[in-house]
């Protein structure tokens, strides 16, 4: 009789160890996939910035040119006044 319970203890030991094996890949998964969310999340933040950043010199370089643009009008309406 002791040597089905040993098979039965010999097998439980087996299932313990892969169930262990099996629990550390699935921890090396998840920091795998943690640190995967947390690069994407960073190229993200890094996305944003540049696209904000790109907006702002847009903004600001579209507000020079209307000022340029703005003086030029009031110099051609004074040569036009000059010229009545």
């Amino acid at each position: 009789m002791a040597e089905p319970e040993n098979q039965t203890l010999r097998l439980l030991r087996e299932i313990r160890e892969h169930g262990q094996a099996t629990r550390g890949e699935l921890s090396d998964l998840r920091k795998e996939v943690r640190d995967g969310f947390e690069d994407a999340s960073e190229r993200l933040k890094n996305l944003q910035q540049a696209m904000i950043g790109e907006s702002v010199l847009g903004r600001y370089t579209v507000a020079e040119v209307e000022e340029r643009l703005g003086n030029l009008e009031q110099r051609v309406s004074a040569l036009e006044k000059k010229k009545r």
